[in-house]
């Protein structure tokens, strides 16, 4: 079920929208705000950095031991 004050952005139309809107595959979200919302493909690509680099750091050998 779709929280009604939630908001979410949508990629087929490159907008925030609130509550029932496109479809679930269609979007990202819940953010607790419109501005979260609007902002979600920048926030996703930062995410999406940081955890690129943590990976690089594990596959050298920096991050915490590898189980085998």
């Amino acid at each position: 079920m779709t929280d009604p004050d939630a908001w979410y952005f949508c990629l087929k139309h490159h907008t925030a929208e609130q509550g029932a809107g496109c479809r679930a595959l269609d979007r990202l979200g819940p953010y607790p705000d419109r501005a979260a919302a609007g902002h979600a493909l920048e926030s996703t690509a930062e995410h999406t950095r940081e955890e690129d680099a943590k990976d690089a750091a594990w596959e050298d050998g920096a991050g915490p031991e590898r189980q085998t």
